[in-house]
């Protein structure tokens, strides 16, 4: 999407924008939306009039089912009535979370943008400095203290997130003290200040596996608006003379720790609770484990459900 950035100092944006006829809203209702099959379900500009915020998310850049190239959309937090107004079935709502693996990139960016920008508004009415209440500005990307004229832009809190491989190609997952029974991913932790983010991965698998690794090497990044993280995906190797077996979990975040060669990993798709397709793990253990040639995790989920079928066949 083009987010259009320079247009947000225009003290009359929304006024001019609700009255384009190509403007699209975004509706978004306690960080869901509503989907027309695998797209969003933009809406008319009508849906602004009893929305509780506004914020504008910038233009189309495709041709679009619900918008034309060029689009203005403007992403609208509306209340519950308004809700009820457009979708009185709540289960009809989705979640990034639910929907992002489906979306079309576009769709997607403006989805992402918009669940974090409210996210952040949510979490920060008032001044840091001297806790007056704090008000939008900049078609929604920042917030201006009217007492001591502060203004605060949108936060984003770096975490790496590791794919870490031993000598043998093994991958190593970790179980969090939240998560059911069962449930593995890659280790990650937020950058602490004044810290590199390759210093990070460093520290972060030490201090939650207790294994030394050296050569990280960055794969990629996804904003995770949960509540307003940026995912950083690096890949490291353990370190010469560790040894990759004497695995300490820390406790506290990481409960369990296992090493998994591509053929573990592949017979265990179906016992295994592994990260969704929306996130960022996702995509890193399946560039892992498609090195080889062999089917990535979905396919590899596919396969083992229709095995028993075949072989009854």
């Amino acid at each position: 999407m083009n987010r259009d950035a320079d247009v947000r100092v225009r003290p009359d944006l929304f006024t001019e924008l609700v009255g384009d006829p190509a403007c699209r809203v975004l509706p978004l209702w306690n960080g869901k939306t509503l989907m027309s099959g695998e797209r969003l379900a933009l809406a008319g500009a009508s849906v602004t009039d009893d929305a509780a915020s506004l914020f504008y998310l910038g233009r189309t850049v495709e041709q679009g089912p619900a918008a034309e190239a060029g689009s203005p959309v403007i992403a609208a937090l509306v209340t519950d009535a308004g809700a009820t107004a457009l979708e009185p079935d709540p289960e009809r709502w989705v979640s990034l979370r639910d929907s992002g693996a489906s979306l079309e990139p576009g769709d997607s960016a403006l989805m992402t943008a918009a669940v974090a920008l409210a996210n952040w508004h949510g979490s920060t009415p008032h001044c840091h400095r001297c806790g007056a209440e704090t008000h939008p500005e900049l078609a929604g990307w920042a917030r201006r203290c009217p007492s001591c004229n502060t203004q605060v832009f949108p936060r984003t809190d770096p975490a790496v997130i590791v794919l870490v491989l031993d000598n043998d190609d093994r991958l190593l997952l970790g179980s969090n003290v939240l998560w059911p029974e069962g449930r593995y991913s890659l280790l990650a932790g937020f950058v602490e200040a004044g810290e590199s983010l390759e210093s990070a991965v460093c520290r972060e698998i030490a201090e939650e596996s207790g294994v030394r690794v050296e050569n990280p090497q960055y794969l990629g990044s996804q904003p995770w608006p949960f509540p307003r993280s940026m995912m950083l995906g690096f890949s490291a190797r353990v370190a010469q003379g560790e040894d990759p077996d004497a695995l300490l979990p820390d406790g506290e975040e990481i409960v369990d720790l296992r090493w998994l060669s591509r053929e573990q990993l592949r017979s265990e798709v179906g016992t295994l609770l592994l990260p969704g397709s929306t996130s960022i793990a996702r995509h890193l253990i399946d560039l892992w484990l498609v090195a080889d040639g062999g089917p990535d995790l979905a396919e590899t989920a596919h396969l083992a459900a229709i095995e028993p079928a075949d072989s009854r066949a």
